[in-house]
């Protein structure tokens, strides 16, 4: 598969803006059609002018998720609580077209979910991803980040990954072992394909994209958070800590925590919401 430039950012094409919870076709700057939902949330301060939203936050789910899948929706029900949510599914996921570029080509999925939660009036975004979507918004705050000319409409004020792998080509644990067999071999893709309506690019990438520890130095200053369970069972916590000490970054190592969005718990959601909208909202503007 052919990686995206890393030096090119794009306008994003999405559906007319109207008020309330709704679902669109979003259309990414390289022509893929992109499932989203939107749910609005004002803050009690702003009720009374509708012309000043809060923030939103944009939801990035892990390897073979969806908008649709019951982890997202609780963590989407969560963030609720505290802002605007907009989740998507990645190219070759749920009710989306094209195929998985496993981490590349997504980063202008997250910049068209970003610029139609923009176009809904929400001066600040915050993203916040899982497993395969946390190496996407790591990758996709450093491309589209004020320091190397990313757009305005596409970029984000405050960024949180959960379970990310830090390095490309992992295979330590069993489970990834399992995830790089479906991701290499036909009858794995096949699997993801008819089994976990996951539809898998079969070609290598060229270029290699930049790695997620690779891009957390260029996201600086926007604010940075790492999050990681120490019973993951896809990525030890060496990935973590990595990615933390690239550059500046917080770091929240989960007692007893295991995967991405299914092993998040209330709790874990409810501080990562407070974290996400309370950065982004002191964020300086563009």
């Amino acid at each position: 598969m052919r990686s995206e430039p890393e030096g090119r950012f794009h306008t994003v094409d999405v559906d007319p803006v109207t008020s309330g919870v709704r679902r669109a076709q979003l259309r990414t700057s390289d022509g893929v059609r992109i499932e989203a939902f939107y749910q609005p949330y004002r803050r009690p301060e702003a009720a009374g002018n509708p012309s000043k939203p809060g923030p939103a936050i944009v939801v990035a789910h892990g390897f073979t998720g969806s908008l649709d899948r019951p982890a997202i929706r609780r963590a989407a029900a969560a963030f609720a609580a505290h802002a605007a949510v907009v989740t998507f599914s990645f190219r070759g996921h749920g009710g989306s077209g094209g195929r998985s570029t496993l981490g590349d080509r997504e980063v202008l999925d997250l910049a068209a979910a970003i610029g139609w939660a923009r176009a809904q009036g929400h001066p600040r975004i915050a993203t916040v991803g899982f497993s395969l979507g946390g190496s996407v918004v790591l990758r996709h705050a450093a491309l589209y980040s004020a320091g190397r000319g990313g757009r305005t409409e596409a970029r984000t004020d405050a960024v949180a990954a959960v379970s990310a792998p830090a390095r490309w080509y992992y295979r330590g644990t069993p489970p990834m072992r399992r995830v790089q067999w479906m991701i290499s071999h036909p009858l794995g893709r096949a699997v993801g394909r008819y089994g976990l309506r996951t539809r898998i690019d079969e070609r290598d990438w060229d270029p290699v994209p930049l790695s997620p520890v690779e891009a957390v130095p260029l996201i600086a200053p926007t604010p940075l958070l790492i999050v990681h369970g120490d019973r993951d069972a896809y990525f030890p916590v060496d990935h973590p800590r990595m990615l933390a000490a690239a550059g500046p970054a917080e770091l929240w190592l989960e007692p007893g925590m295991g995967h991405a969005e299914s092993a998040a718990g209330d709790d874990l959601l409810e501080r990562l919401a407070v974290w996400l909208t309370d950065r982004a909202a002191s964020a300086d503007g563009p």
